[in-house]
């Protein structure tokens, strides 16, 4: 006969508990014991990883690297180059091997040390990093013309106009920051404004034999008014298509310049371009030149220090135009933009001019930088505004960080003036053989280096931002809380 106390106690909740336990344990064993694989250590996964890295590299480059074909005299003669390949394989399996041992293997990695730096200097320090680097890259520009005639004056020309190359596509990165960075416009044709603010200058001064900085102003009103023209038809675009659009756009107008032979030139472009002039006084030599008036002796150099300053007085207007707009209601309003159209047509806002005024400002910049570069070459043709110049403005600005115009400076530096430098690294030659030559890498160097930028700094070197407007604190925005480029 059953025990009604232990079926009472069974319907009980404290029962039920007590018997699912009982069951549990009686079907609880001891499972048959299986060996757990055992684990590479830290040092031979490396090296496998490395080892594998190297295998595929060598795969995809033995066409590149391991021969070479040369013309000769009823065909072509190919030769082997090991050594090249070799040294490239080599290449890829110690850069993978440091990566793996001491980042992606690594209990402690190395990235959580800068970023521990990063936090304290942030919470210790008074002023932020990024007002320190911009104070010390402002007094190294303003210097830099004293400094390489003193330290480099063998090199002083060479550098000069390497550095105004350099701040001209700093310039031009700003320009398109205001319609990428803080608008979220996604525009591939920025190329166009530069050109139409170079032909401006060029048709004004050859024509009318009007000045340097008559023109100059003129070049970027052209360029501004270009920037509306566009917006209009863009105004309810968005994302790619935006793109597409504003790609095609910069294709027109260098079109039109290579077709309007009887007004731009056509292929053979202008000549005869002036230079720009001080007060009057031409960087020449003769009576009434800047070396006569001021009783100096006369230097080729004279002139490029005058276009530095030019261009870095150009620069700094835009920087500071910029930075000053971003407070004002309009630069609220491009950012309100870039994060939520929608939301912004509900507040209000009307996104028709805000748009528009993106588009202009950005343009007329642009257009500066157009009529600087026209004054320097002394010729402008299109082929100096084909679609790569707009592809590496962008590159610019992406790798920078959108939104940011310190890490425009820094990516302008890497990107313009590092591929440049590649020049002269004939000490490679030691290393890959008297064949190599750095010039035949440079492109394939700076796609390696924008391919490691956008896995490890998907955002751009400089991801977080001050905001332009703050409640009560005013804390850093990160890169991952902005909607950057969206177009929405």
């Amino acid at each position: 006969m059953a025990d009604p106390t232990a079926s009472t106690l069974s319907n009980l909740p404290e029962g039920a508990e007590r018997e699912d336990e009982e069951r549990r344990e009686a079907a609880r064993g001891e499972p048959p014991f299986v060996e757990a694989p055992r684990s590479d250590s830290r040092l031979v996964a490396s090296l496998k990883e490395a080892g594998i890295t190297a295998a595929i590299v060598g795969g995809l480059t033995i066409v590149f690297f391991a021969f070479r074909s040369d013309i000769a005299t009823g065909g072509l003669d190919l030769f082997a180059r090991p050594m090249l390949w070799l040294s490239w394989i080599a290449i890829a399996f110690v850069g993978r091997f440091l990566l793996s041992y001491f980042l992606f293997k690594a209990e402690r990695p190395i990235s959580g040390y800068f970023k521990r730096t990063k936090a304290a200097s942030a919470t210790t320090s008074g002023l932020p990093l990024g007002q320190i680097v911009g104070v010390l890259l402002l007094l190294v520009a303003f210097t830099l013309p004293f400094l390489l005639d003193t330290f480099l004056p063998s090199q002083n020309r060479y550098l000069l106009d390497l550095a105004i190359l350099i701040l001209t596509y700093v310039m031009l990165g700003w320009g398109l920051n205001i319609v990428v960075g803080l608008a979220g416009l996604l525009d591939l044709g920025y190329v166009a404004f530069y050109a139409v603010g170079a032909y401006s200058f060029a048709l004004l001064s050859t024509n009318f034999g009007l000045g340097f900085w008559i023109c100059l102003p003129m070049a970027g009103l052209f360029a501004a008014m270009w920037g509306v023209m566009l917006g209009f038809p863009v105004l309810r675009l968005r994302g790619d298509y935006l793109a597409i659009v504003t790609l095609a756009f910069g294709e027109i107008i260098r079109i039109i310049l290579l077709n309007w032979y009887e007004f731009t030139g056509g292929p053979n472009g202008l000549l005869g371009i002036p230079k720009p002039t001080l007060f009057g006084l031409e960087f020449s030599r003769g009576e009434g030149s800047f070396s006569d008036f001021f009783g100096l002796e006369y230097s080729s150099v004279q002139r490029f220090v005058f276009l530095y300053y030019i261009i870095l007085a150009l620069a700094l207007l835009t920087n500071f135009v910029t930075l000053r707009l971003r407070k004002l209601p309009v630069g609220r309003a491009w950012e309100a933009l870039r994060e939520d159209e929608i939301a912004c047509r509900s507040l209000g806002i009307n996104t028709v001019n805000v748009k528009l005024t993106a588009f202009a400002t950005g343009a007329m910049f642009g257009g500066f930088a157009g009529s600087f570069f026209a004054a320097r070459q002394g010729f402008i043709s299109p082929e100096s505004f084909t679609f790569i110049e707009s592809a590496i403005i962008l590159a610019i600005v992406v790798l920078g960080g959108l939104g940011s115009q310190l890490g425009v400076v820094i990516a302008s530096v890497v990107m313009i003036g590092g591929i440049e430098l590649l020049r002269n690294l004939t000490a490679l030659q030691a290393v890959f053989g008297s064949d190599f030559d750095p010039t035949q890498y440079r492109m394939l160097i700076f796609g390696l280096a924008m391919v490691g930028i956008m896995v490890w700094k998907p955002r751009g070197l400089i991801s977080s931002r001050s905001p332009s407007v703050f409640y009560k604190q005013k804390k850093k925005i990160g890169a991952d809380l902005v909607a950057q480029g969206e177009g929405h």
